[in-house]
């Protein structure tokens, strides 16, 4: 078969008769007049046409896509243009909370009127999958805590006796808050108290869904979702104290219910965006600066 077709293409523009006969039929012989030189050109044609169409598959295939350098180099490009966008929200979204806790801790150290006070912070509210809202018409049960003339938060512990409130109003008397007192979740820390680096907390692994409690009595002062801390719940306590609990899965208490030492206020997750795993951020404030709750808190 080799000398045959060595043969054939040798004669190049040359014309070569080829018979074709079939033994046996009894049919006539068949004669076919082929050049060489253009079988040649078709078997070229149709082999190049085939490399091309391969060459097209390789590039339209996903799996293949991958290992080209120009489409790796494209894809770290969009992911740093995202990775910049994210970065800059952040910002953003950290500004905005430092501005939010500077008017907080402005409010409880009574350096400005909360009816002055911006009214952007007060206007985020809870995703509805996690917080019910009271029904129209509805008031929380200790509403009347709120009425005007109140009581400010330092005198509920009854040393300096309570001011004039409205006629056949029994004013609320809570006691000092005890310190040591016990953690609000049974944990360990993964994270202690640290204002160098700007951790004004602790952090105390626990099982996602785990009921988290308040360390003493006092009033609801905040119950919203931060881009940071996720689900937020802060208590204000007698004495100038004020907890905070952050990254929850869901609260129960909202601003302006009256909670009691041990009550469970929210349920701990792993919410917001400064997080790597279910935990609780635990921080305590003392008019209006951070302390570390270690010392406060027993068995941590």
């Amino acid at each position: 078969m080799f000398s045959f077709l060595q043969e054939f293409f040798r004669r190049g523009k040359g014309v070569s008769t080829f018979v074709v006969i079939r033994e046996g039929t009894g049919k006539p012989a068949r004669q076919y007049r082929i050049v060489p030189r253009h079988v040649l050109l078709v078997l070229v044609g149709s082999t190049l046409a085939l490399v091309a169409v391969a060459i097209t598959l390789l590039f339209l295939l996903p799996p293949l896509q991958r290992i080209l350098p120009e489409y790796e180099s494209g894809e770290v490009r969009q992911s740093a243009r995202l990775n910049a966008l994210r970065l800059n929200a952040l910002q953003d979204s950290l500004a905005a909370q430092e501005q939010y806790m500077a008017q907080l801790r402005q409010v409880f150290l009574g350096q400005i009127d909360l009816d002055e006070a911006d009214p952007i912070a007060s206007e985020t509210s809870l995703p509805a999958a996690n917080y019910v809202a009271p029904a129209p018409g509805e008031l929380p049960s200790n509403w009347t805590d709120h009425q005007q003339p109140a009581i400010t938060i330092d005198l509920l512990a009854g040393t300096n006796g309570a001011p004039a409130r409205a006629v056949n109003r029994v004013p609320v008397r809570f006691p000092s808050i005890v310190l040591p007192t016990l953690t609000p979740v049974d944990g360990f820390v993964t994270r202690s108290f640290n204002a160098r680096t700007g951790h004004y907390g602790v952090d105390i692994a626990v099982e996602e869904g785990t009921d988290v409690r308040s360390i003493g009595d006092g009033y609801v002062v905040m119950a919203d979702w931060t881009q940071e801390g996720g689900f937020t719940i802060a208590i204000q306590h007698s004495d100038g104290y004020l907890s905070v609990y952050k990254h929850n899965r869901l609260l129960y208490k909202r601003t302006g219910d009256r909670v009691q030492a041990r009550d469970n206020i929210a349920v701990s997750g792993n919410s917001g965006e400064f997080t790597t795993g279910p935990h609780l951020h635990f921080e305590l404030w003392h008019n209006g600066l951070a302390q570390d709750p270690s010392a406060y808190l027993v068995g941590i």
